[in-house]
């Protein structure tokens, strides 16, 4: 079907096409104005400030230099621990954790470099025991480099009792003044911060919008625009998160003050956030159907225009949320709506409702969502604009909200529990105390060189670079490691080679001081951003320090850095072959952790409905009403966040070797089809809610998908219900039998396949699953 654009309104039409080239200015330009209004710049300038500002000072202005390094080591300490997201308590509970676990490795460190054969015991201890804190999560893994941050430039040089105890004192001492400049400034620019982390998940949730427009454009392969969508929901459930943790950590009292309807504004973007999020995600669209109906329709292009806009609207939402502006964003989708409707109601005129009805519905439940996506963009941008009328809903519903926030389990079991070889994080650190123990042994190697032909000592003095170098690259997975080392090689040559220019051409230390506070705040600022460009600034940062302390060896300096870059960064990228833990071998674990939680979802969604169906009665608790939804919620959240752990491990695993990527169709197979069950379950319990009882067919189909799920036979109806009341259940209801029973089948391929070959041969016929049908393409507008 070829529809004509001519035959809609002109103005329509030109409207659209206007709005289009102004949404492809605005992504142009969203980049940069992200970077300068998120809170990543503001986190950068709050770590820089606290990490230059005791080196500055007690080397500046006492000429104490040894006294100011070991502060601003101090301070870094606490600087990397202090990342944004996360309740506050766990924030400041992990700087105190930090200043005093980095004080104490100063100590033994010290200690044993006075005995040089101790140091070789000891560094591979210390690389193995921190590296293991990884089973704590991300904060863990922080925490435990810090400690080996301090360990590294601790040992480059022996140190009497009376300079190791002023050293650590220093250490301590510019721990302590960062923890109270980073509270105190975190405490008076609280909104900032609050405002930067919810912009920069709006701005997430953006992208998220306009990579599901790809969907609707032919111009890309589905395969392309399904990788695209799957990377944007990881980095959009990761900001999420943030944001989650950030605004709903101090929630609205039940108070009408200024304060309270500020925060009270924040939580309500963020929930109509959510509700767009779970509009789009409880979706019955088949786009693979959509393309192959409508090869050549404006009815996608029009959806496409519609969701592109819609993106561009959130994107402003953030950008005047993190500038504190309280201006309407416009970017009215009417246009695109009323094309819509109008191409509709031509093809319903040609005998769509008889010719292909399913694909007429599935246009209809499209545009109804785009109206419903519409208004509440619309709502979220009267929202920001007029935070002051914002009213401060009941207390009791906002602290049912604190539930979704980040719980951090620091529990010895973690740690004792995955001390085998099975476990990924002790492998991890057996590969980094081993890679530590090579890179020692090829500094201490290039020392003896050196000292042997005289040359430049340089080598001597900081060999411990490349120890520092192995220890920043190294990654437990081998893809991550790999990608890390060129962005490491690549940042260092152009910091090098940038500071090699300055100090050619730039003579005055006024410009050089500057320079250094400013490529301290962008390194740490860029750290989240792009590690590239990070390690760019950081070096030019790390050059002009060296070159304050000994302007005449600057060229030098950068030649060593240059060197002991380049054998530490090979150094980690070799180690990564001793014990490697492949992607591959954690996929089957996060697949059944990924299948448990999709079933545990609708479970909740069946105890959800049940429960509404008896709203009203006495027998109905309102408040068990509003747990049991909450829950449910709190199922799709973690189903989210498990979805996103398997497709990021999946899509590593395809940058690892050839011979390592192994059930590639099997694993890609489940990832669409759970993707499928999510999105369908999402879609179908709101409907079931609002229905009285559902038919025998629909609670057979139900049951089929639970068994199915549970690795048991089924026997789905062969027909739905489709009467006026449950017309729009069965494609869903359809789509998750598919999807479900695609789970079971390649859940028992990968058993089979993980068997030894002696065991598959003794294997009897029946064990290998049934050919069935390939589910059909899922997504939404």
């Amino acid at each position: 079907m070829r529809a004509n654009r001519d035959t809609a309104p002109a103005c329509d039409c030109l409207y659209s096409r206007h709005r289009s080239r102004a949404a492809d200015v605005n992504s142009l330009v969203n980049p940069l104005l992200r970077f300068f209004t998120g809170y990543y710049l503001f986190g950068g300038l709050r770590q820089a400030a606290g990490i230059l500002l005791p080196a500055l000072v007690v080397a500046g202005h006492f000429g104490e230099l040894d006294t100011g390094f070991a502060a601003a080591i101090g301070s870094a300490c606490l600087a990397i621990v202090d990342s944004p997201g996360g309740p506050r308590r766990y924030g400041r509970n992990g700087m105190l954790a930090a200043l005093f676990l980095a004080s104490a490795t100063a100590i033994v460190t010290g200690l044993f470099t006075e005995v040089g054969w101790a140091l070789w015991l000891l560094v591979p201890a210390l690389c193995f025991g921190f590296t293991m804190l990884n089973v704590y999560g991300k904060q863990g893994g922080l925490l435990g480099f810090v400690c080996l941050l301090v360990m590294t430039l601790t040992m480059r040089s022996p140190m009497t009792g009376t300079q190791l105890t002023h050293y650590t004192l220093a250490i301590f001492l510019g721990g302590v003044f960062y923890l109270g400049f980073s509270t105190i400034l975190r405490r008076l620019m609280w909104r900032l911060e609050t405002r930067q982390a919810l912009s920069v998940a709006l701005f997430a949730t953006a992208d998220y919008m306009a990579a599901r427009a790809r969907l609707y454009d032919t111009q890309f392969t589905l395969d392309d625009s399904y990788r695209q969508l799957t990377l944007r929901q990881s980095a959009m459930t990761d900001a999420h998160q943030v944001a989650r943790d950030v605004v709903l950590r101090e929630l609205p009292q039940h108070t009408d003050t200024r304060e309270n309807r500020f925060r009270q504004a924040l939580v309500n973007l963020f929930t109509d956030m959510i509700a767009l999020l779970d509009g789009m995600l409880a979706t019955q669209t088949d786009y693979a159907r959509l393309r192959h109906g409508l090869p050549d329709s404006d009815i996608l292009l029009f959806s496409r225009d519609a969701l592109n806009k819609l993106a561009a609207n959130i994107g402003q939402i953030a950008l005047n949320v993190a500038r504190g502006q309280h201006r309407q964003a416009r970017n009215s989708v009417k246009a695109e709506l009323r094309a819509l409707e109008f191409e509709l109601q031509k093809w319903r005129g040609q005998g769509a409702l008889t010719q292909d009805p399913e694909l007429y519905a599935l246009l209809v439940q499209v545009l109804r969502r785009l109206r419903t996506m519409a208004r509440l963009v619309e709502r979220m941008a009267q929202c920001a604009a007029h935070p002051e009328q914002a009213r401060v809903e009941d207390e009791r519903t906002n602290r049912s909200l604190n539930r979704f926030l980040t719980r951090q389990r620091w529990q010895v079991s973690m740690l004792t529990s995955s001390l085998n070889m099975q476990s990924v994080h002790f492998r991890y650190a057996l590969r980094v105390a081993a890679a530590a123990l090579l890179a020692m042994l090829v500094s201490s190697l290039m020392l003896e060189l050196g000292e042997r032909h005289e040359l430049p000592g340089g080598l001597a003095s900081r060999g411990y670079w490349i120890v520092l170098t192995v220890l920043i690259i190294m990654k437990p997975g081998f893809a991550i490691t790999r990608q890390r080392n060129g962005w490491r090689l690549t940042g260092t040559l152009l910091g090098c080679a940038l500071a090699l220019l300055l100090f050619t051409v730039v003579d005055n230390v006024n410009v050089l001081l500057t320079l250094l506070v400013v490529s301290g705040i962008l390194g740490y600022a860029l750290i989240q951003v792009n590690y590239m460009l990070a390690a760019t600034f950081i070096t030019l940062l790390v050059m002009l320090a060296f070159h304050f302390l000994d302007p005449a060896d600057s060229a030098a300096v950068i030649g060593e850095r240059l060197t002991d870059t380049a054998i530490g960064s090979l150094l980690a990228l070799s180690c990564s072959y001793i014990l490697p833990s492949w992607e591959v071998n954690s996929l089957p674990q996060l697949a059944r952790t990924l299948l448990g939680l999709n079933r545990d979802f609708l479970q909740r969604g069946l105890a959800l409905v049940a429960l509404s169906r008896g709203r009203g009665s006495p027998q109905t608790d309102p408040a068990e009403l509003l747990e049991t939804e909450l829950g449910w919620r709190l199922g799709q959240q973690q189903v989210h966040y498990a979805y996103s752990n398997f497709a990021a491990t999946f899509y590593r695993m395809m940058d690892e070797p050839v011979r390592h990527q192994k059930h590639v169709q099997a694993f890609n197979r489940l990832l669409m089809e759970h993707n499928i069950l999510a999105l369908q379950t999402a879609a179908i319990i709101p409907q079931l809610r609002q229905l009285a009882g559902e038919p025998d067919g629909i609670r057979r189909a139900l049951d089929a998908t639970l068994r199915f799920l549970d690795n048991q036979e089924a026997s789905p109806p062969r027909t739905l219900e489709t009467d006026d009341a449950h017309a729009a259940l069965a494609y869903p209801l359809r789509q998750m039998i598919n999807a479900a029973q695609g789970i079971r089948d390649t859940m028992r391929e990968l058993d089979l396949l993980a068997r030894p070959a002696a065991a598959q041969s003794a294997s009897p016929a029946s064990a290998t699953p049934a050919p069935r049908a390939a589910p059909e393409g899922s997504g939404g507008p």
